[in-house]
């Protein structure tokens, strides 16, 4: 799952009106920005295996830390419970705790039997990653939807809100597309480091865009 939990984070702004994008990015992407620094560490593994699945070529061989069920709990009630203190807002903890949570549910249907429910437990997956066709026809239907909520939930403040905005979506999107036809990554290290690199761009884009927008009604994050 890929551009599926970008779809849940710009939804929920609708639920949260005054958390940043940027914010409910972190919250459902948390494992997959937690898992380059994990590999890079060389504390969790992954291995490149063409034709492993119908989409992705990559085998998960070990990420009990960055993409166990009860670690996502964990890690969710954390960031959730940091985030409360830090900026007083309290109406915020169950949506972002449930966004980082989520990240191993959608997992579950899309991955290959590999998402442990903990370390050391045996693991889980539906697989749908072994049909190209329903894959992208479920991604594509939830980032629509998700990005449709936000558009209905938020209105630009000026042309950097439109733009950047539009600019945002069409870059996820399209990097989608790219990983679903582009050849396997020529190394394990070129999967974190692009990781990485992205995860941190993608983050600080959709702070700025947020600044330049505001909730439908007047509220600003």
């Amino acid at each position: 799952m890929f551009i599926g939990h970008f779809a849940l984070s710009f939804a929920a702004k609708r639920a949260t009106p005054r958390v940043s994008l940027a914010m409910l990015f972190v919250a459902a992407q948390f494992a997959d920005l937690l898992w380059p620094a994990l590999v890079a560490l060389g504390i969790e593994q992954v291995t490149i295996e063409p034709g492993i699945t119908v989409v992705t070529p990559l085998n998960f061989i070990s990420y009990p830390y960055s993409h166990s069920l009860v670690m996502l709990v964990i890690w969710g009630a954390l960031l959730a419970f940091v985030y409360r203190k830090t900026t007083g807002k309290r109406d915020a903890f169950f949506v972002l705790a449930g966004l980082v949570v989520s990240h191993w549910v959608l997992d579950f249907v899309t991955h290959r039997p590999d998402l442990p429910l903990y370390p050391g437990s045996a693991k889980f997956g539906l697989g749908l990653w072994n049909s190209f066709g329903a894959t992208v026809a479920v991604e594509v239907t939830m980032y629509a939807a998700g990005v449709w909520i936000y558009l209905t939930a938020t209105r630009a403040r000026d042309g950097i809100g439109r733009w950047a905005l539009w600019g945002l979506i069409a870059l996820l999107f399209v990097s989608y597309l790219g990983n679903l036809v582009s050849p396997p990554p020529p190394s394990v290290a070129a999967i974190y480091t692009l990781g990485l690199i992205a995860g941190a761009l993608t983050l600080v884009w959709a702070w700025w865009i947020d600044r330049h927008r505001e909730v439908v009604g007047g509220v600003r994050p």
